[in-house]
């Protein structure tokens, strides 16, 4: 599978913010606030986006908060603008629903990327069954949790003292005592990251 391998680092210092890529580490050790400036040469000016361009800033700053390449995006955006409602909220949503960010919603782990490898090394279950695949899609009244087998990992020992001081979404109803999960309904698009725009990427790809 096809992944991001170059310093994520950079992506915070390309969009102009940090996007908190690297979990904890953005907090107590982050490269963009020793270096906020673009990678690249330094031109001594700023030059002002056309609107074009800041579509292309806006579109790829969701695109990898997310984690996801540009083939993986485009396909979820195709499934968005098939959907009934309103485009770019059908995006966002679509992307909260995969199941690695549900991991990272639930407070599993510190960053998406994480949450991707739990998912990937087959820890994660929905409804009682593994689920491997980081792009599968949560639906409203599933239950979310970790292998059995898994429960004796290090991770999960640490995870069930440190799960109580992690912020949950208001969409999920956490069991921490059985690092279990239900998915109560979808998210709705005032409870979704409000720094990422949307409709400036339903308007990129409209041209």
């Amino acid at each position: 599978m096809a992944r991001y391998t170059a310093a994520v680092c950079r992506l915070c210092r390309r969009s102009g913010e940090k996007l908190m890529l690297k979990g904890s580490r953005c907090i107590t050790k982050c490269a963009f606030e020793k270096r906020p400036k673009a990678p690249g040469p330094q031109t001594g000016r700023m030059r002002r986006l056309s609107d074009r361009g800041q579509q292309i800033r806006d579109k790829q700053k969701v695109k990898q908060t997310y984690g996801l390449l540009e083939r993986q995006f485009v396909k979820t955006f195709k499934l968005a603008l098939a959907t009934d409602g309103i485009t770019g909220d059908n995006l966002m949503i679509f992307l909260e629903r995969r199941l690695d960010n549900v991991v990272y919603r639930m407070g599993f782990a510190d960053s998406r990327s994480q949450a991707r490898q739990l998912v990937n090394h087959g820890h994660i279950t929905v409804n009682g069954h593994k689920v491997n695949i980081p792009s599968f899609f949560v639906s409203a009244g599933q239950t979310v949790g970790v292998k059995p087998e898994s429960m004796d990992h290090t991770y999960f020992k640490n995870l069930k003292i440190t799960i109580g001081s992690k912020p949950v979404a208001s969409w999920i109803a956490l069991d921490r005592a059985k690092l279990e999960a239900r998915i109560v309904t979808l998210p709705t698009s005032g409870e979704i990251e409000a720094k990422l725009n949307a409709s400036a990427v339903v308007e990129y790809y409209s041209r």
